[in-house]
């Protein structure tokens, strides 16, 4: 097994998620309590994307929509692409109840309690508009 190296890595800086609608995506996430803290095109000017990065604290968000000549492979998948996100919160029950009662598709129906860590972390996801799973995650 090679040895990590000594790079010195402080946090995710960014996820960027591919999304098939940029305003809808954006409207997601802002329910969530992110807000477009830069947008900008890409791209050939024949054939331009957009990119949205959404904020919250300290987390972001890389929204962005590939021109419509190439959205077609995004739209076949049928799920997102990635495997999840996950956003660390101090009280998951708290976190469960609101993210509930604010309507948003929750895939189990109570935070799960896994052995990880020393004590054990609890989580539930939610599914983002384009399939992405989100995670909430509580390290106990």
């Amino acid at each position: 097994m090679k040895q990590a190296t000594n790079l010195k890595i402080n946090a995710i800086q960014h996820i960027g998620i591919p999304v098939t609608d940029i305003a809808n995506s954006q409207a997601f996430y802002e329910r969530l309590g992110f807000a477009n803290v830069m947008q900008a095109g890409f791209g050939a000017e024949d054939a331009r994307g957009t990119c949205v990065m959404m904020k919250r604290d300290s987390m972001i968000l890389e929204l962005y929509q590939l021109p419509e000549s190439e959205l077609a492979e995004i739209k076949a998948r049928g799920n997102g692409h990635i495997d999840h996100v996950a956003f660390d919160v101090s009280d998951i029950d708290e976190t469960y109840a609101i993210i509930k009662q604010a309507g948003f598709g929750i895939i189990e129906s109570e935070p799960v309690l896994l052995q990880f860590w020393t004590r054990g972390c609890k989580y539930f996801n939610i599914t983002g508009p384009d399939g992405e799973r989100l995670e909430f995650n509580q390290v106990l």
